[in-house]
């Protein structure tokens, strides 16, 4: 007879991806034939280890070798408990010994290697997983000769989209979406998969990649993630690192003078979720966002104004000669238009290269594919002249997905003096800026057709990072008004448009947009615009950024202008209402809805909130079944519990019924608001 237990090993089978190097390896291991009779299995948080070490032992259950399971967060931290929990496995000849959440029972690590396992039969193969790297214990004395390491890595992008679709999630665009969000980790895969498909019930379609910001999801990340690892007298440095792009005990001497820097930086070191960047440390990518998201949501404040204080320590050692921290601070800008062109997030899965053979001609290959063929005659000299003056970008496989012309006053080649493009565009540099404070790009085209890439971003950051400038004060850019993201980038940035300079290649204009940073350069402009992102008044004794520039970054959220009155009747969609009403946890997403006005981010998230709770109060009526499509508002979204499945236990409502009525709840308020929007 089929019972609970079977149908979901059942269900875990089926949903099982991936990692067939690994099982490869393991079933030598398993049949004899490698030296290994200890596996030690690492990696961070959600990445998959116990799954693996469920599939490996269906996979022994099915040739008769019995697996004998220990998990690390149910074993009291005594030897006896251990003896206890592995004595079937001594009375088998070939026992399969499983031991799992290693980082939970290291008490008994000592005792595991120096009396339990070397009493196992010859032929036991015992494999132990845990978020931390195995101690030098496992890997000296003999013990190298029968013990192996195997890390485990994120799902490939391939291996993440068949989990979603075993999950029900087919959109396409939103599966792409939720894998970039997931960063490989099959738990996140997973959390989010079902939190798509389950808020929207039968309208899976509809979801949106900004759901994964959700509150209970993120608080379900941090639980399965790293809660484990985190205690009390180290959030300081958590939150500074949640924040920060990458960690340092300088900067957590700067931020938090009340803190022990040199502890609370070995502390973050010693967590399984954090991993050398650069000179300091950095939280993986998806324990980051988790952490930052609930910080936010928790204490706003706090999260202002150690953004704040991270922002002054950056500029102050970028000043300093540090030029490489133009990242960092690009880093702490929330500015969506300003971070399509100039950013480093696209650095996990890209990199910037120099100029190979064979390049030259897969550049003109692209360029048609891109449908600009135009900016090939251009370009085509420096790759045989100034190939310096180059940078590709690759990705981890290899492929050419970007590439940018850059230079300066200093290092333009002698070719430049007859491009049709830069000549001009040098005379002008000339004249405008005479301390040679200025880069220049001809060409910079992102080959992917995907902006959350961030091609583009890497694209802008490379030009400045090999000018050999420290702190540039003029960008002259090229900007194609095909490309609506680059309009609004050069917006965002403050760029003016000079005329005179535009340029036609073959029937399409290319213009030429120039960003003055200020007296105080890039890096000034940097930290000003985190500032006005903030609502704060530009530091004493740092330059204020163009004022267009200024302007822009007003708002913390992406594409957002700067306040204006209310959206006209009529100019907001119910979508735009549904999206708000997910996002109300998420005060920099609510910031970028049209419904928003003000001009501070908190401004602009609560008159967001004014007005769906305004609508939320006239939207129902007074009967039972108008009352509990009210509560199912409120507690879905307005007042929110702390997941779905508790709001529809308090409302004794089934979770399909729960999510039929949230679904006709939120239309309705979006209805009302597109209807009549505030004034």
């Amino acid at each position: 007879m089929a019972t609970i237990g079977t149908r979901l090993a059942e269900r875990d089978r089926r949903r099982f991806v991936g990692r067939g190097a690994e099982l490869a390896f393991l079933q030598r291991c398993l049949d004899g034939q490698a030296d290994a009779s200890v596996v030690l299995i690492h990696g961070p948080g959600g990445i998959g280890k116990s799954t693996l070490l469920r599939e490996l032992a269906r996979r022994a259950g099915a040739t008769g070798r019995r697996a004998h399971f220990v998990e690390g967060r149910e074993l009291a931290p005594a030897p006896r408990a251990l003896d206890a929990a592995l004595a079937g496995a001594r009375e088998d000849a070939q026992p399969l010994v499983l031991i799992d959440t290693y980082e939970q029972m290291t008490a008994l690590d000592g005792y595991l290697r120096g009396s339990v396992v070397p009493a196992l039969p010859e032929r036991a193969l015992v494999v132990i997983a845990g978020r931390e790297a195995p101690g030098r214990g496992w890997l000296e004395g003999g013990w190298e000769s029968v013990a192996v390491q195997l890390e485990l890595s994120g799902l490939s992008v391939e291996e993440a989209q068949e989990l979603l679709a075993l999950q029900g999630v087919h959109d396409e665009r939103q599966a792409r979406e939720l894998v970039r969000w997931a960063q490989g980790s099959p738990l996140a895969l997973a959390l989010a998969g079902d939190d798509a498909l389950g808020a929207r019930g039968a309208d899976a379609s509809s979801a949106r990649p900004d759901d994964v910001e959700r509150p209970e999801l993120v608080r379900a990340l941090i639980r399965r993630l790293a809660e484990t690892e985190i205690d009390g007298p180290h959030l300081g440095p958590l939150a500074v690192a949640a924040i920060a792009r990458a960690t340092t005990i300088d900067l957590l001497r700067d931020v938090l003078p009340d803190t022990d820097a040199v502890q609370g930086y070995m502390w973050l070191r010693a967590r399984s979720f954090t991993e050398p960047l650069g000179e300091g440390i950095a939280l993986h990518e998806l324990v980051r966002k988790a952490l930052r998201a609930d910080l936010r949501r928790r204490d706003r404040e706090r999260e202002r104004d150690l953004r704040r204080r991270i922002a002054d320590h950056l500029y102050a050692r970028a000043r300093a000669g540090q030029q490489l921290l133009s990242i960092d601070l690009a880093h702490l800008v929330e500015n969506e238009a300003i971070r399509w062109g100039f950013s480093w997030e696209g650095a996990g899965e890209h990199r910037i290269d120099e100029v190979r053979d064979g390049d030259a001609e897969e550049v003109r290959r692209l360029l048609g594919e891109r449908h600009v063929p135009e900016r090939w005659p251009l370009a085509a000299p420096y790759f045989a002249a100034a190939p310096e003056r180059i940078a590709i970008v690759r990705d981890l496989s290899d492929r050419i997905r970007g590439f940018e012309l850059s230079v300066t006053l200093a290092n333009a080649p002698a070719v430049s003096a007859e491009d049709p493009l830069l000549g001009p565009w040098l005379e002008h540099a000339r004249r405008t800026a005479p301390d040679g404070d200025a880069v220049l790009w001809q060409v910079a085209v992102d080959f992917t057709a995907d902006p959350r890439a961030r091609v583009q971003a890497m694209l802008g950051m490379s030009g400045i990072l090999r000018s050999g400038l420290q702190n540039p004060r003029y960008a002259y850019l090229p900007i194609d008004p095909r490309l609506p993201q680059a309009l609004a980038f050069a917006r965002a940035a403050g760029a003016r448009r000079v005329p005179e300079l535009d340029i036609e290649l073959r029937g399409h204009a290319t213009e030429c947009h120039v960003i003055d940073y200020g007296a105080d350069g890039l890096l000034g402009a940097q930290r000003a615009l985190i500032y006005a992102e903030l609502g704060l008044t530009s530091p004493q004794g740092g330059a204020v950024a163009a004022e267009p520039a200024a302007a822009a970054g007003a708002s913390a959220a992406g594409t957002v202008a700067a306040a204006g009155p209310a959206a006209p009747a009529g100019a907001v969609g119910v979508e735009e209402v549904r999206e708000a009403l997910r996002n109300l946890g998420v005060p920099h997403k609510l910031a970028d809805s049209p419904l928003a006005t003000g001009s501070t981010l908190e401004e602009r998230a609560a008159s967001v909130r004014a007005v769906l709770e305004s609508a939320a109060a006239r939207a129902f009526g007074d009967t039972p079944n108008e009352q509990l499509l009210r509560r199912v508002l409120v507690r879905g979204y307005l007042d929110a519990a702390a997941s779905h499945e508790q709001a529809a236990d308090e409302l004794a409502l089934s979770r399909a019924a729960y999510f039929r009525r949230l679904k006709a709840a939120a239309e309705r308020v979006a209805a009302l608001v597109a209807e009549q929007p505030p004034r």
